[in-house]
């Protein structure tokens, strides 16, 4: 790797954990915020979810625009959002300017994530240098999730809430001096005009889908406004795979998503990062509910996760070396599934947070293996003119995990609650986390065997 590439991996991997930490760090601080800028508690959620909605919806459209017109430049465009977002964001004192912050972080997210990403596979040939680099990015992003959740509640707790939005300005800042020496703007696909119809087909029906998974979260599956949006946004899906299928420059070319690694590797990707966030959810519930945690203690209870996670992407590009991409992912799921299902063993009291500690660790480790090798599969044996359209699908598939796994926990909770007339008390609440946590496990296991039967393992592409 030479001095520039490590330069440019840091520029690229500061903007992506950036990006990552922005999805948790208001999480802890949401009660304050509603009462300093006046959300009433029912619609204190859209902070977060006007911000997911955003990030999910557009990145596959953001990801395309990189390919066609210029990752570097859409980087750079996406940069300059999150930073002037996250200074009104900072600065609002009612709701409709904050949420108008939050829309600009999540299309922010959804322009850079892609473009940080498919700079980064055409920054480094297929192999080592891009197992490597793309271990990095991965234990980065995983571990930002987690450093959000420390680091707003500390900002909240120290500062003000208001910080967790300042704190991106400066990185903005930094990022924007640097990437236009460092970067160079890869070749375009041939100028054709955008697949506007399958754009707003796909970015429609992933806003449908990621709002229907939010609300199932929030009021449960039987709500209309839950399965509505979730059928609307099957049926587009089915539109837009016709519209892809008869267009000449289709926004998807359907023969991509016949690729057996990109078609396999995303859904292993969407398998890795659902059962893991949505196990945070769990874990956090747990140790607030039934430990007696604050927020900012059950945060850093996470610090081991943090752990696990980068210490998995650097394992997990030598793991790859060794065994291949579809081992690693199996391996990976395997392993995660079994450190989480020693977590049934978990009771009412404080020594569980030692089994705790240790099934996350493990289970951090395994996850980010298993990540790392989704991605690695997901970008493989795709000319660079396609990178953008590779990593626009594995950050869809990203946000789609993080955004599925949350509402399935929840659902298995609140049904296990329902039994209890109040449903509040510790061992209750211990009662309904514990079968959560079984098909958490079993979801685990069901990735593996899937990667196992269905994914082939993808050329190598030869290395000058």
């Amino acid at each position: 790797m030479t001095g520039r590439q490590r330069l440019i991996m840091v520029l690229l991997l500061t903007a992506s954990f950036t990006l990552a930490v922005d999805f948790s760090i208001l999480n802890v601080a949401l009660p304050r915020i509603g009462a300093d800028v006046g959300f009433s508690l029912e619609h204190l959620q859209w902070i977060a979810t006007s911000f997911a909605l955003c990030a999910a919806g557009f990145t596959l459209f953001f990801g395309r625009v990189a390919d066609l017109f210029g990752r570097k430049r859409l980087f750079i465009a996406g940069m300059a959002l999150l930073g002037i977002g996250s200074l009104v964001g900072g600065l609002a004192t009612d709701p409709g300017v904050l949420l108008a912050a939050r829309v600009a972080q999540g299309l922010a997210t959804a322009a850079v994530t892609p473009a940080a990403l498919s700079l980064l596979t055409t920054s480094f040939p297929e192999g080592p240098l891009r197992d490597r680099a793309l271990g990095l990015n991965g234990s980065l992003m995983a571990a930002g999730f987690t450093v959000g959740a420390v680091l707003g509640g500390l900002l909240t707790d120290l500062l003000s809430w208001r910080w967790a939005f300042f704190i991106n300005i400066p990185i903005a800042i930094f990022v924007l001096i640097l990437a236009p020496k460092l970067l160079t703007e890869s070749a375009r696909g041939t100028r054709t005009k955008l697949d506007v119809p399958g754009a707003v087909t796909v970015t429609l029906a992933l806003l449908l889908l990621v709002f229907g998974l939010t609300t199932a979260g929030e009021k449960g599956w039987a709500e209309p406004q839950a399965w509505g949006p979730l059928a609307a946004g099957v049926v587009l899906f089915v539109v837009f795979f016709f519209i892809e299928k008869n267009t000449a420059h289709a926004l998807v070319p359907v023969t991509i998503l016949r690729r057996n690694n990109i078609a396999w590797g995303n859904i292993a990707g969407i398998l890795a990062f659902a059962t893991e966030t949505s196990l945070v959810f769990v874990l956090t519930l747990y140790l607030q509910q039934v430990l007696g945690y604050t927020p900012l203690g059950a945060g850093l209870a996470f610090a081991v996760l943090g752990i696990g996670t980068v210490a998995g992407g650097i394992i997990a590009p030598k793991l790859i070396g060794k065994v291949g991409n579809k081992n690693t992912i199996i391996a990976g799921l395997t392993v995660q599934a079994a450190a989480t299902g020693s977590l049934i063993f978990i009771n009412t009291s404080q020594t569980s947070l030692i089994i705790v500690l240790i099934a996350t660790l493990i289970g951090g480790v395994a996850n980010l293996a298993a990540i790392v090798g989704f991605m690695v599969t997901a970008t493989t044996g795709l000319p660079d003119s396609e990178q953008g359209l590779a990593t626009g699908l594995t950050t869809m598939s990203q946000q789609i995990g993080i955004t599925m796994g949350i509402p399935v926990m929840s659902t298995i909770i609140a049904a296990s609650l329902l039994q209890y007339a109040y449903g509040g008390a510790p061992e209750q609440v211990l009662h309904a986390v514990l079968p959560a946590i079984g098909i958490n496990a079993a979801l685990c296991l069901v990735a593996a065997l899937l990667t196992a039967l269905f994914l082939r393992r993808p050329a190598r592409v030869a290395i000058a």
